[in-house]
């Protein structure tokens, strides 16, 4: 299960620049979920990866993703 869609390659191209350049931790973070997520890590993946609980990786990811568990 993953929480992201399809991410197009500009948008993708935002996310990575968004992860490396923001000067806000948790932007950075956020891009970081979707961009693994997009590239099809798992919901337990992330979590280890990022020492979160499920509960934190599903408010990471913003009210648009909500309800969206593909």
């Amino acid at each position: 299960m993953q929480f992201t869609r399809e991410v197009f390659p500009e948008t993708q191209r935002l996310l990575q620049r968004l992860y490396r350049q923001s000067r806000h931790h948790q932007v950075r973070q956020r891009a970081h979920y979707i961009l693994l997520s997009s590239q099809d890590y798992s919901i337990a993946q992330l979590m280890e990866i990022f020492n979160v609980s499920r509960k934190t990786l599903y408010k990471g990811f913003g009210e648009q993703w909500n309800g969206k568990c593909t």
